[in-house]
């Protein structure tokens, strides 16, 4: 029997401008997950952090890509998974989607690699689905495919796998919980075209950007219009930190996912390090308790650290 451990990293969605779009994964943080057949049909989901997720496969983001998977395979065997999640729910880095991308790779491996990526991607959506009520892939693509991803469509699934220019990214989660949910509920149903225009001009002009190694086209680009706006009332301290880290050097940066994190990308580490600095003390200032990370674009993914055949 296979056992399969894989490290499932965090990601940032939207990249300021390209809501639903547009995705890019990172280093840190990441989670763990581990699997390995069964010989009965059962799907046995385990824990090992502190979070409290449930683990009744159809109410388990994880459990019910699997379940998917099984029904697609009439597959007579089932999946046991532990996990250990680093990336914390409703942090807008990608927790769900992790949980999600990483029960879609790890079963593939199980089964020897039938699935293409974009059917990964199709499975996974079915988690985002239970977690926020909407099959969308800005985090998932990039989770699975590494580095920086276009969603073109999800129905049918086109992904478009970008560049991945040598930038650094910080992001800080401050210790309250936006729930992706309730930030879609907030958001206008209808918005002007000549928002529209400008928005469409910021996603064009960022994934230019983005192919060409045009870091001043990025910088630019990295403005958005529509969502942040609005979104970003619900994250404490939100414009102080932009405008902070553009000061300090910053290319730009805004809401990672529907928050409460916040990313900002920058050429040098040394920025990016400094950004990280003042990130955290702005929060301790106010007596919330928030997590740096600083790292590299992700140009890997989901990462395979152990695979063995037990008796």
């Amino acid at each position: 029997m296979k056992k399969i451990k894989l490290k499932v990293p965090a990601t940032v969605a939207n990249l300021v401008c390209g809501f639903d779009i547009l995705g890019m994964a990172v280093h840190e943080p990441y989670d763990e997950m581990q699997f390995r057949w069964l010989d009965t049909p059962d799907i046995i989901i385990k824990h090992t952090d502190s979070f409290g997720l449930p683990e009744v496969p159809s109410g388990n983001v994880a459990g019910v890509v699997l379940l998917k998977i099984q029904e697609y395979f009439n597959l007579k065997n089932g999946f046991e998974v532990i996990i250990h999640k680093h990336i914390k729910p409703g942090s807008g880095l990608g927790s769900s989607a992790a949980s999600a991308a990483g029960a879609a790779f790890g079963a593939n491996l199980l089964l020897g690699n039938k699935l293409s990526k974009e059917e990964m991607v199709h499975f996974a959506m079915f988690g985002e689905e239970l977690a926020s009520g909407v099959r969308h892939a800005d985090n998932i693509a990039p989770c699975i495919y590494g580095g920086i991803t276009l969603v073109k469509s999800t129905n049918p699934i086109d992904i478009i796998p970008l560049s991945s220019p040598d930038l650094f990214v910080t992001a800080v989660h401050p210790q309250v919980e936006v729930k992706t949910s309730d930030a879609r509920q907030i958001l206008k149903k209808n918005i002007s075209l000549k928002s529209a225009v400008e928005q469409w001009g910021n996603i064009a002009g960022l994934v230019a950007g983005i192919q060409k190694n045009d870091i001043p086209l990025i910088g630019r680009s990295l403005n958005d219009v529509i969502i942040e706006p609005i979104r970003s009332i619900l994250i404490p301290k939100f414009d102080d930190i932009k405008e902070m880290s553009l000061q300090l050097g910053a290319l730009g940066g805004g809401i990672s996912g529907s928050g409460p994190s916040i990313f900002m990308l920058s050429e040098q580490k040394e920025t990016a390090e400094k950004i990280a600095e003042m990130m955290k003390s702005a929060y301790d200032k106010i007596e919330i308790e928030s997590f740096v990370y600083v790292s590299k674009i992700n140009p890997a993914g989901i990462q395979i650290i152990e695979e063995k055949e037990e008796k």
